[in-house]
This record gives structure tokens, C-alpha cells and sequence, in this order.
């Protein structure tokens, strides 16, 4: 046999084997089916599943992979895209992330940490006027968030708006009075 003949020979093995799993499974109940289809890595929600472990044991690179693997498989929902934007970012491609937190926002505009995100990458790349949008639309989405507030001061540092940056830090103190970044960085310009 050669070499060509023998993988041929493998990949019909591992098919057939896959029929024979895919005909048992037809024909058990559709909760055992269930139970194994979550099992599978060909199923999008047993990589989300594995994805988010991975992210929680703090193996990054592997948990982007899922979850990529994932949507290519089966579109996903925000969540998973702004998860992926975050660890994109955490990984330190902001353009990847930013990509990620705008189809995010696409599914779900009025999540007012997708906003932030957003934010925060374009500060980053001193697209400052991007920034205080997102910040704004976040604002407007919720007004109750001194993390918002907080970001905002910190942009308005940057922007050498000094006034406005502190009355955005004692918002964010009139909300959590034990806020201490918030603190620190009015204390800074005082």
C-alpha cells in the first residue's frame, strides 16, 4: 500500500466511524441525543462551552479560538462577539476588538458595556471624538454607571478638558462614594 492509499484508508475509517456514531444517535431519545450532541466539538454551543472555560482558567488564545471556531460555525449573538472583542483586546489587537465590539453593538445596541468598550479602544488610538460618542451613547443607555463616568473623566484628561473631566469624577463619587480610581484622579487635578 502506499502512503496515499493508507490516509485514504484512514479518512474512510474515521467517516465511517462518524456514520455509525450519527446512526446510534438517531436512534436514542432526544435528551441522550441531546446530551451528546453537547459533547461534540462540532457543535457550536459545546465550543462555547469550552471557550468559556478556557477563558475563566485564563487561556486566552485558546478561548478566542473557540469561540471564532464557533461563530464560523453558527453565527453567535453579542455576548459571544463582545467576549471575543474583549479578549482580542486583552490579547492587544485593538482593531480586531474594535471589529468584534461593533458587530456586537449591531445585535445589540443598547448594552451600554459594549459602548464603553468601544470607547476605550478608540481613546486608546486617540480617536477622541468616537470615544465621547460611545461614551455618550453609554451614558444614555444608562446614567447610573460611575465606571462611565469615570472613563469619561479619563477622556476628558486626555482631551485637556480638565473641568469637565472633574465634574465627570464626582459624578461618578455622587454614585459610589467608595470609588477610589474616581477619587485618585479628581484628587490629581484639584
Amino acid at each position: 500500500m502506499t502512503l496515499f492509499q493508507i490516509i485514504m484508508l484512514g479518512a474512510s475509517a474515521f467517516f465511517a466511524f462518524k456514520v455509525y456514531e450519527h446512526i446510534q444517535l438517531l436512534q436514542q431519545d432526544p435528551q441522550q441525543e441531546k446530551d451528546e450532541r453537547a459533547l461534540s466539538s462540532f457543535d457550536p454551543q459545546a465550543l462555547l462551552i469550552r471557550a468559556d472555560e478556557a477563558f475563566e482558567s485564563g487561556d486566552m488564545q485558546t478561548a478566542l479560538l473557540l469561540y471564532k471556531e464557533a461563530n464560523a460555525k453558527e453565527a453567535q449573538g453579542s455576548d459571544s462577539l463582545f467576549k471575543m472583542g474583549y479578549i482580542s483586546q486583552q490579547l492587544n489587537n485593538k482593531e480586531e476588538a474594535l471589529d468584534y465590539y461593533k458587530e456586537a453593538a449591531k445585535g445589540d445596541a443598547n448594552n451600554e458595556y459594549i459602548q464603553n468598550s468601544i470607547a476605550s479602544i478608540y481613546r486608546a488610538n486617540e480617536e477622541f471624538v468616537s470615544a465621547k460618542l460611545h461614551l455618550s451613547a453609554s451614558l444614555n443607555i444608562n446614567d447610573r454607571n460611575p465606571v462611565t463616568y469615570y472613563n469619561y473623566g479619563n477622556l476628558l484628561v486626555d482631551m485637556k478638558h480638565l473641568d469637565e473631566a472633574k465634574e465627570m469624577y464626582k459624578k461618578a463619587l455622587e454614585i459610589n462614594p467608595d470609588f477610589k480610581e474616581a477619587k485618585e484622579e479628581l484628587e490629581k487635578l484639584d
